[in-house]
């Protein structure tokens, strides 16, 4: 059985989707950025569907001021409180779940690695993290360096450079990117320690197109995350349904 839930956060009502089931250990998805719980194309509604009808419950809720949620949407990294909440209406509500494994993606795989273990979520499945904000429109560095390779290795990209065919104030804009040292940064660093925290609980996986993701790729090097890459520039896995029940599934089984 499929209900909506209204529970409350810090005094503002917040909306959550509940897909029943009689397991033991629940998944709690969490939406990342402005995203409303039903999630793109409508796959974490179908991805809940699925998993519950294999016995694992699953809740998904809109963070404050997203979707049907009050109050102002503060950004990933102020949801904890919204997490915490949803996964104690989530537990009060299935009474029989002992364990939580946490799924987001983007900032929300951000918001469980820095806050995870404090909102009772025992394992995460983190997609796609995000690691900084950009202060331009243009994608991370290390994104721009994979398309940079990955374009001088074909023969028409070539042809189009040479019959103007290529925004030159686009290529420039991005070299210009290349060129400048990054400054550091604090919320990579935490968000990086947050997944260290985590240890073998905490499992990743990437779109091995996706600009987030190739930033993520590139700031991890050196350290030992166990990810797994699908090949797809969706960000957020459009096509690739069975790869995130397989994982979530292993998720489940890997816990004590």
């Amino acid at each position: 059985m499929r209900r909506v839930i209204r529970f409350t956060s810090e005094s503002h009502g917040l909306f959550g989707t509940l897909d029943e089931a009689d397991g033991r250990t629940g998944v709690l998805i969490v939406s990342g950025g402005s995203e409303p719980r039903i999630g793109a194309h409508r796959g974490m509604a179908m991805l809940a569907a699925r998993l519950a009808s294999g016995g694992v419950p699953v809740f998904r809720f809109d963070r404050r001021g997203v979707g049907d949620s009050e109050g102002e949407d503060r950004g990933f990294e102020a949801s904890v409180p919204d997490v915490l909440n949803a996964s104690l209406i989530f537990r009060s509500q299935m009474p029989q779940v002992e364990r939580l494994v946490g799924f987001g993606n983007c900032d929300a795989a951000s918001a469980l690695a820095l806050g995870g273990r404090t909102c009772r979520v025992d394992a995460v499945l983190l997609a796609n993290p995000w690691l900084r904000e950009e202060a331009d429109a243009l994608p991370p560095a290390a994104a721009i360096r994979a398309r940079y390779a990955q374009r001088l290795r074909d023969p028409a990209e070539w042809r189009r450079l040479l019959t103007g065919g290529v925004d030159l104030g686009k290529l420039a804009g991005g070299l210009t990117k290349l060129g400048r040292r990054s400054a550091p940064d604090p919320l990579a660093d935490r968000v990086l320690a947050g997944i260290d925290a985590w240890g073998d609980a905490g499992r990743i996986v990437l779109a091995e197109g996706d600009a987030t993701a190739i930033a993520f790729a590139d700031a991890a090097v050196g350290r030992d995350y166990t990810i797994e890459r699908v090949a797809t520039a969706s960000h957020s896995f459009v096509g690739h349904a069975d790869t995130l029940h397989r994982l979530l599934i292993e998720a489940i089984r890997r816990l004590p």
